[in-house]
């Protein structure tokens, strides 16, 4: 079994950043910002796609008891709507940045592409989360703090099935939709019913 790396550069202060939500209909899109320690492993971490919900809540205390500094920040359904979901993307890894209380020499991105952030320099590395320890606890942090908000809008919205399927385009919830209309967390760009379903909303 491959084991993530501690680090891209020894000698620099990395923080890795990772976001979650993308591909989802409704809810915010969450990105996490983490600086380990360099000598940090722990045998569970990895990809947040790689881990149980049951592990990943296990991890996300050690990782903030841990971490040097860590951070998480939303951008909202509006302003995903506004600028894009791939800009909205790199605006939460921002915000998470910005709130870290360190700053970093280094930013390990997760993906291909990244919007510069001030003066930091940073790489992007494919698969990121999967390679070093630093992405992984970003992804780990941004999946929790993300379904934990889906869970709660769930309560308030609960035909949608966000608690099952935290916003993402399940059958159950695009069917939902098509019987409820959108909610005021929906993402309105994006195509919330599937291509046989569009002739009901004409």
């Amino acid at each position: 079994m491959f084991k993530l790396l501690s680090f891209f550069d020894e000698h620099k202060i990395e923080a890795g950043c990772d976001e979650a939500g993308r591909g989802c209909l409704a809810g915010p899109v969450v990105a996490a910002s983490v600086i380990l320690p360099k000598d940090f492993y722990h045998p569970l971490l990895n990809d947040s796609k790689q881990t149980s919900e049951k592990q990943r809540d296990l991890l996300r205390p050690i990782i903030e008891k841990e971490a040097i500094s860590f951070a998480v920040a939303f951008v909202s359904p509006e302003e995903i709507d506004e600028i894009n979901i791939l800009q909205a993307s790199f605006l939460a890894m921002h915000r998470a940045v910005d709130q870290l209380n360190i700053q970093p020499e280094l930013l390990l991105i997760d993906g291909n592409r990244f919007k510069p952030y001030s003066n930091i320099p940073h790489e992007c590395i494919i698969k990121g989360d999967g390679k070093y320890l630093n992405i992984a606890a970003a992804s780990i942090l941004a999946k929790t703090y993300r379904d934990e908000y889906m869970e709660k809008l769930n309560e308030e919205f609960l035909a949608y099935s966000w608690k099952q399927n935290k916003g993402y385009p399940t059958i159950a919830h695009r069917a939902a939709i098509e019987k409820y209309g959108p909610t005021v967390h929906h993402r309105m760009s994006f195509t919330l019913l599937a291509p046989h379903q569009l002739s009901l909303f004409e």
